[in-house]
């Protein structure tokens, strides 16, 4: 591998860094949150909701935007909104805490719609490997966020403010990285991973599955990273403690971020790995709900950890696999990202809502049970050895051969 693809997958790494820390270190803090704004649990799981919702209406016009300005500079506009919204964030009141959400999410959709796409456009043949490497990265700045919230706020005297905004030291970092991707480049590019293809991507039954399963293993994702600590702390657990426990969560999920996606590329279909997916978030929402032990209730959180963390790389990868090249691909995680971040979006507020409604977690958990098994059966659907855009030809060639 040449030095200019070094540099790419170094950059590509450094930007998965950002992509969730400025979400999933909200969770721990929702409490001192809440306290200090007297906002409602509902108006709290806005601030997981709502970059949700900007992602997912930015997503569809996310391959133009690239079209427009080329992949690098798209990327670098998405680290700079992102950096924004982290800085706007912290100023602590109402106005700018909502605003700055927004642009976190506007941010981390610019980037994270354009990773796939320019995987499959620069790195064709290793699809399955380079998508393990970005989610395996993405993956451990989402567990460490939560973990160090708590800490920077009480243990440093940081306060909620300042603790979330420490994260903007990453996004400069990402920049900094991402920078040799842009030299000597004009804003517009002819880059072939962002131009949509002739044939609508939305009438294929396949693309459908691929968002279904994106969009409802997000929904239990990000609920349960943000309502985590407080499910914990109803539970007697320490605030502190319980925000270290979305770490060992997301960290649970490191090693199959990576394992996945290169066993999904050299499998012939990938239907067994999303009943896997499944069967292990469920039994883990089961045992958090069932709350037996504090040794149970943890082993419950590892088992939630495998199944998300392997979901959320499987996704990803789904995106390149279905996708007869880079064209589809762009179009397809545009798609996926977009309608799959709108359902997932709806997750924490509905969470944080029934739980103000009943003052208990059961049916909270109980709803995430039942999203584990619709986008269970979704992902083995998508699961099939076929591309986005190819149903129909495969069916005639398939006739074709067999009149002949």
């Amino acid at each position: 591998m040449n030095s200019k693809n070094l540099l790419l997958m170094a950059g590509i790494i450094f930007v998965a860094f950002t992509l969730r820390p400025a979400i999933t270190s909200v969770g721990p803090l929702i409490g001192a949150i809440r306290d200090e704004t007297g906002i409602s649990n509902g108006a709290a799981g806005l601030l997981t909701t709502l970059p949700l919702v900007a992602f997912a209406l930015l997503s569809p016009f996310v391959p133009r935007i690239a079209q427009k300005l080329g992949s690098e500079w798209s990327i670098l506009l998405g680290l700079t909104i992102l950096g924004a919204g982290i800085a706007a964030r912290s100023l602590g009141m109402l106005p700018p805490l909502y605003i700055g959400t927004i642009l976190i999410g506007l941010g981390v959709g610019l980037c994270n719609v354009l990773l796939p796409g320019m995987v499959k456009e620069k790195f064709p043949q290793k699809v399955g490997l380079l998508t393990g490497i970005y989610t395996f990265s993405m993956g451990i700045w989402a567990g460490l966020a939560p973990g160090f919230s708590v800490p920077l706020a009480e243990d440093l005297g940081l306060g909620w403010k300042l603790s979330l905004g420490a994260w903007a030291i990453l996004i400069f970092i990402a920049i900094i990285v991402w920078l040799p991707q842009i030299r000597g480049r004009e804003k517009k590019t002819e880059t072939p991973a962002v131009t949509a293809p002739k044939t609508s991507i939305w009438s294929s039954p396949i693309a459908w599955q691929v968002t279904l399963f994106m969009g409802l293993q997000s929904m239990v994702y990000f609920s349960t990273t943000t309502w985590l600590p407080e499910i914990l702390h109803s539970q007697g657990r320490d605030i502190a403690e319980a925000g270290w426990m979305v770490t060992v969560l997301q960290f649970s999920g490191l090693p199959v971020n990576f394992i996945i996606p290169v066993l999904a590329d050299r499998l012939p279909n990938q239907k067994a790995i999303a009943f896997w997916i499944g069967a292990f978030t469920f039994a883990g929402i089961t045992g958090l709900l069932m709350n037996f032990s504090v040794i149970l209730t943890n082993l419950s959180i590892v088992l939630i950890g495998i199944g998300l963390g392997a979901a959320i790389s499987h996704s990803l990868t789904l995106i390149g696999l279905r996708a007869e090249n880079a064209k589809q691909a762009a179009s397809l995680s545009g798609m996926a990202q977009s309608v799959g971040y709108l359902l997932a979006a709806a997750g924490p507020i509905l969470i944080g809502s029934l739980y103000d409604l009943l003052g208990t977690w059961t049916v909270p958990l109980a709803l995430l049970l039942a999203n584990t098994a619709i986008f269970t059966v979704s992902g083995i659907g998508a699961g099939r050895d076929q591309f986005v855009l190819q149903d129909k030809r495969h069916k005639q060639k398939k006739t074709a051969s067999t009149i002949a």
